[in-house]
This record gives C-alpha cells, sequence and structure tokens, in this order.
C-alpha cells in the first residue's frame, strides 16, 4: 500500500512539548487516564501510560479498544512532534483528532504537527 503525500505550509511555528513522546507496539497494554480537554478543540485524546515508557503521553481514543476490561493499542504509535518554523513547507499523510502526521521535504524529520497551523498548498 503506497502512502499519499500532499504538501503544506506552516503558518507559524511549533516546538514539541515533550522530548520523550510515548511510543508502543499494537497490542501494548495502556493505562488510559484523563481526555483531554483544551480550547483547541481536539477531541478524542487521552493522557495514556505503558510498560517501559519513562512518561506518559497523549494517544488518540482511535488506537485505544478495550478487552475483556483492559485497555490494549490497536495499532503502534508515536506522539513524536515535529519541531517546524513559519513558512517550512512538510509533506503530510494521516490525520488523527486534529494534527497531522508529516515529514520535511527532505525526508530526514517526521513526527505530528496540529493542523490548525498548516495551509493545504
Amino acid at each position: 500500500m503506497t502512502m499519499t503525500f500532499e504538501t503544506y505550509i506552516a503558518i507559524q511555528s511549533h516546538t514539541p512539548e515533550h522530548s520523550a513522546p510515548i511510543s508502543f507496539a499494537k497490542g501494548a497494554p495502556l493505562l488510559v487516564g484523563e481526555r483531554y480537554e483544551g480550547p483547541e478543540g481536539w477531541e478524542n485524546w487521552y493522557f495514556c501510560e505503558t510498560p517501559g515508557q519513562a512518561a506518559g503521553g497523549w494517544v488518540p481514543g482511535q488506537l485505544i479498544e478495550y478487552i475483556d476490561g483492559k485497555a490494549l493499542a490497536r495499532d503502534s504509535y508515536s506522539a513524536q512532534e515535529l519541531d517546524i518554523q513559519a513558512g517550512e513547507r512538510l509533506l503530510g499523510s494521516k490525520t488523527l483528532n486534529g494534527w497531522l502526521w508529516c515529514r520535511r521535504q527532505d525526508g530526514e524529520a517526521f513526527g505530528w504537527v496540529p493542523l490548525n497551523i498548516l495551509r493545504l498548498q
């Protein structure tokens, strides 16, 4: 399956808040905490922890499934955000709950960027 990328331009800069974002493989156990509530309108995010991670992080609700009362990861995931500057061009491929998975045009870095600071080219 080929992934389709669209070109976006950043209309403002973005700096990631976490230096060690949560990541996990499909099937990983998750401890699900609070639901995100903020002014940005980002819906369906939950603060989760998983064994082997130094800290927890925000996970899209679509990636959490409950089996026999236990929360598990439906798919592999990384909360890695991309540090970008206003005016930078990015290639975006997947949107989840107000964020877009992007890569730099040179292909050197990947990560999530808030969709509200991007404009489709």
